[in-house]
């Protein structure tokens, strides 16, 4: 396995970050507007990415180990270890993908933390609305139909809507 080789893989390995980094905007989008009916689809996405990307990392591992061995080093050398031992142009190459990997990495942390934020914070107001609900401030029976009222509303009376439904 040659440097070219290990530097393609680690291309395709940049890549699939990066496409990480799209899927998870797309998933905070998708949270912070609330729409949660594609949220399923947007974490399932973004698993299909890391699968590819746990795919791609057992292939650099072997094959970066190869390069190692190949360079003097041991086979469990580190991308900065190569990049010392590399000649140029590589030593340059290997030297750009980790500092890539480091900011990419970086950003994938901070986009995770700030979804795990909103998926919180849209968990605690279902929790609270829930907790309205059952706390008595909801007539039973409310819904849709003709008993549809908040207690002590202006609505209140027959025949005023209420958007809840009565199967709660």
């Amino acid at each position: 396995m040659g440097l070219r080789e290990v530097s393609a893989i680690l291309w395709r390995e940049r890549h699939l970050l990066e496409l990480l980094l799209f899927k998870l905007d797309e998933e905070q989008l998708v949270l912070a507007a609330g729409r949660t009916r594609w949220l399923p689809r947007a974490t399932r996405e973004v698993e299909m990415v890391l699968e590819e990307i746990r795919q791609t990392e057992l292939e650099r591992a072997v094959d970066v180990s190869r390069l190692a061995v190949d360079l003097g080093l041991a086979a469990g050398a580190s991308l900065r270890q190569l990049a010392d031992a590399a000649p140029e142009p590589w030593q340059g190459i290997l030297t750009e993908h980790r500092q890539a990997f480091l900011t990419l990495t970086d950003e994938v942390t901070a986009l995770v933390q700030t979804n795990r934020e909103l998926l919180n914070r849209g968990h605690k107001a279902v929790r609270d609305v829930l907790a309205s609900i059952g706390d008595g401030r909801v007539e039973v029976g409310a819904g849709y139909g003709e008993r549809s009222v908040l207690p002590g509303s202006v609505a209140s009376g027959p025949g005023r809507p209420f958007l809840i439904d009565e199967a709660l």
